[in-house]
Order: C-alpha cells, then structure tokens, then sequence
C-alpha cells in the first residue's frame, strides 16, 4: 500500500526554461505597438524603472520619463530622507564589502523627511515628467496624501509579499480598498506571485499589479526565506487572474513582471507569459546616468533584523538611450532592449502586446544550449 502524500508539487518555471513559438505571420517590427497603460495614463515603451536607490533619483526619473518608461521614486531611501542623497549614495558605492550592509543599515534607520517627499517630485513635475511613488506599506497612509499633493501621478505600495488580508495586532493596517476610494491616482501595488493572492487584490480596487518575489539581481529573499516562484509562472497565473477579473469587472489591471530579466530573451519571456510591463533594476544601473554609478543593492539589504540583499557591481555599459533603443554591437541581448521586443513581436505576427501576450510558450531547456558547442567552448576557455 503506498504511503499518502502530504504534499503534491507543481512545476514551475524560470526565463531560462522556456522558449517563445514563432507565428505563421509576421510582422515589420517598426510596425509594432509597444504602448503600456495604467489606467488612463500612457505610455510609448512598456518598462517601468525599480523604485531603487541605485536606480532612480529625480534626475534619472526625468530622462527615463522622457524616453517614454515610468520611472518610479523610492519614497523610502536616501532621497526622501537627506537633503544630500549624492553623498550619502557615495558612501555606499564606496564602502568595503565587509561593512557596506551595516552601513546601509545606519543610513537607511534616518526619518523620512515629510518636505523632501514633496521637493523630489516636484522637480519631477516641474520638468514635465510622470511621476510615481514607491513607498511601503508602513509609510503609506501618512505619504501617499501628501504625494498626491505633491503632484505624483501614481501611487505604488510595494512590501516583499504583497496580500489583500493582513493579519496583525495593530488597531487597523493598509486597506488598499480604503486606500484605492481615497487617492484620484492609479494604485499599483506589490508584490505577488500566485492567481488567488493576485485576484483579491484586483478585487481591491488597483490598477496595476507588479509580480515576482525573489528574483532581483541584488535581492537575496530566496535565498534567506527560501520563498518565491519562477518568474514565467508567476506571471502566467497573475495575468490568468487579470483575464478573470477583467471578464468580471470590465476592469484591466495592469501586469508587470518585476524582476529576474537580465537580457532580451527574457524580458520577451515575460510578455509572452502575460505582462503588461516589465521592471527594469540591475539593467538600468549600467546607464551612465544612473545614480548608482554601476552599482546596485537590494531593498531589503538596509533591514535592521533580517537583511535579504546585497550590494553588487554591474558596470557602467553606456548611456541609458543606448540601452533601450540601441544601436548596439553586443550580442548579448544586454541593449537595445526596445530593438529585441519589436523584432520578437514581428517575427510572432504580434502587432501589439496584446496579441504577444497570446504566443506559444513551449518547455525547452536547452533552447540557450542546443547547438551552441563553440560559445560554450570559448566561455570555459
């Protein structure tokens, strides 16, 4: 007699096992829709830039808007809360390896500065940019009021893992319904990885939903909590609810794949999975403009009692309009990452991701291996 099971497991999937299915059509790639919308704003190119300290200062959220993506401000880090964020991030590009999290964990323990969240994105709207805010469940009743005020357009709550029901002793937590009937501005929120969790919070009132737990370059979650799923599965059931709820409702919630995408390829993945939009974080350190000056750490790093990141260096490879829009002379799918989704939507037929969203997937983990003996050669040489 066999034993009972206690647990069955699911398979799951990653970037690397997966490939995408050429149509029976195609497309010419200039003839390619590639806009993003949440809710009634849009956007020419669908890649939002992560609410990182390394990622996103007023400056870079300017040239970013400007090139068509939605930057997003960490309304937790060092800009809301010193009145010189340039040093400070100094100081942590700059720190020995052996003491830069307990630095970070010093520098990160400082107040917000209520004046500071309102000075940041009103140089973000004084430019003429669209501007969103990242801020944590914890900060979010006290800022998010004051950064609508202030002028941001999008208001986005982003925890390790994000659910609509919150168990805790204090009197009242974040409702994001209460939340939702408050702010005029879209609500994103974040971040999730499962169908059921991703349904309730549509059911909340949000706009858009950002789905990965674990998977950034500089994010250690995974390994120190051992909790996250495969970003091409996550997507595919979080973009199962968004269809759900949209029959239900007529209202669309936005998917945006948040973290793992590390070349072209993968970011295609994602969409093909179901995204509306992808987060760029580590890929947008290696811009010349960027305040991390090619360096990169993970949110959770600063934690006083359980840090899940790390500080690592990823170079500087150009400028920021290089990296999205090329021309390149890499082969490694590392730039001109609006050239790679325009090129795979033409040769799916897709004329807008939409339609790519509804591409093939197929399970193929030697699609980056099989008959590539010489590039593997010379890696090992």
């Amino acid at each position: 007699m066999s034993a009972p099971k206690f647990k069955e497991l699911e398979r799951a999937y990653g970037f690397d096992e997966v490939a995408i299915v050429p149509g029976d059509v195609t497309v010419n790639p200039d003839q390619t829709n590639i806009e993003f919308k949440v809710r009634d704003i849009t956007f020419p190119i669908p890649i939002v830039a992560a609410a990182m300290d390394a990622v996103v200062d007023p400056d870079f959220a300017i040239l970013f808007n400007k090139y068509g993506g939605l930057p997003m401000l960490h309304c937790d880090g060092v800009q809301v809360k010193y009145e010189d964020p340039k040093s400070v991030l100094e100081e942590i590009i700059n720190a020995p390896a052996s003491q830069v999290t307990a630095l970070m964990q010093k520098i990160y323990s400082a107040p917000i500065k209520d004046h500071l969240v309102a000075k940041r994105i009103k140089k973000i709207k004084q430019a003429g940019a669209i501007c969103a805010v990242s801020l944590i469940p914890a900060t979010t009743k006290k800022l998010a009021p004051m950064a609508e005020e202030a002028g941001a357009d999008i208001v986005v709550v982003q925890s390790t893992v994000t659910t609509a029901r919150h168990i805790s002793k204090s009197y009242r937590g974040l409702s994001f319904t209460d939340l939702c009937k408050q702010l005029r501005v879209p609500v994103i929120v974040g971040n999730a990885v499962t169908y059921s969790a991703a349904l309730e919070l549509m059911r909340t009132g949000i706009d858009g939903l950002l789905v990965g737990i674990g998977p950034g370059a500089a994010c250690t979650t995974r390994e120190v909590l051992g909790v996250g799923v495969p970003q091409v599965t996550a997507t595919i059931d979080c973009a199962a609810a968004r269809d759900v709820y949209f029959k239900d409702t007529g209202r669309y919630v936005s998917i945006i794949t948040d973290g793992g995408i590390r070349i072209g390829s993968d970011m295609c993945k994602a969409f093909v999975s179901g995204a509306d939009a992808v987060v760029f974080g580590s890929i947008l350190t290696r811009a010349e403009e960027a305040p991390g000056k090619g360096h990169h750490w993970g949110m959770s790093q600063p934690s006083a009692t359980l840090p899940r990141g790390t500080r690592i260096t990823t170079g500087i490879k150009g400028s920021l309009e290089k990296i999205l829009f090329g021309p390149t002379s890499v082969t490694d799918g590392s730039e001109n990452f609006i050239g790679a989704l325009r090129n795979a939507m033409g040769v799916c037929g897709a004329v807008n991701i939409k339609e790519f969203q509804k591409t093939r997937l197929v399970i193929a983990p030697a699609i980056k291996t099989e008959g590539k003996y010489f590039q593997a050669l010379q890696q090992t040489c």
